[in-house]
């Protein structure tokens, strides 16, 4: 055998081994590329089921959360507003909340409150009101009572009260103002009762 036969023999056989050993290394790639495509399937779906899980986990804590009812704090504070159908005004009164009050719900409070509209209703705040029959007790009659001056409020039901008698004597006020006195002079609130005063000195 010459030098040139064992030169191409050797040269095939480099060959066949180059190409035998690709094609073994092509087939592992292919067994193992569905393994792995397989393992990423698998684990987005689990992905995937957790996702999945863990949203509704939050919606049934989100409705939870939104059904708990409100109830009060022990810093809520309670607005009662008067509206009285005699004279249109409405009457505030702002008073803290009792302590044997907290932690009530709305249904709680409108059995303590009976006979009053709940108006609002918050934790903190709570705003009640309530329509009632004749005049707010922000009405004034200025009467002449023993050649004094006398201060009369109108209660609800329509009746006087005494406030105060003056040390203003009607003695010495015009003509006018004594005859206006007789049938009393009406003021509405405060500021203008503090107005009549003012005149008669």
């Amino acid at each position: 055998m010459n030098k040139y036969m064992i030169a191409i023999i050797s040269a095939i056989i480099i060959v066949g081994a180059i190409l035998t050993a690709v094609v073994l290394f092509d087939k592992n790639e292919k067994t193992v590329e569905p393994q792995t495509i397989e393992t990423k399937l698998s684990e987005e779906i689990i992905e995937d089921e957790c996702t999945e899980e863990y949203k509704e986990m939050k919606r049934s804590e989100i409705i939870q959360v939104a059904s708990e009812e409100v109830k009060t704090s022990p810093n809520c504070f309670i607005i009662l507003k008067k509206i009285y159908s005699g004279c249109g005004h409405t009457i505030e009164e702002y008073i803290n909340l009792p302590n044997d009050l907290v932690n009530l719900t709305k249904e709680e409070i409108q059995n303590v409150y009976q006979g009053w509209n709940i108006e609002k209703f918050e934790s903190n705040e709570i705003v009640l009101n309530r329509k009632l029959e004749g005049e707010c007790e922000e009405h004034y009659i200025v009467k002449d009572e023993n050649n004094r001056v006398s201060i009369y409020r109108i209660l609800e039901n329509g009746e006087e009260e005494l406030v105060e008698k003056t040390d203003i004597y009607t003695d010495y006020l015009p003509n006018e103002d004594k005859n206006n006195m007789k049938n009393g002079i009406r003021a509405n609130g405060k500021k203008e009762l503090n107005q009549v005063l003012e005149n008669f000195e």
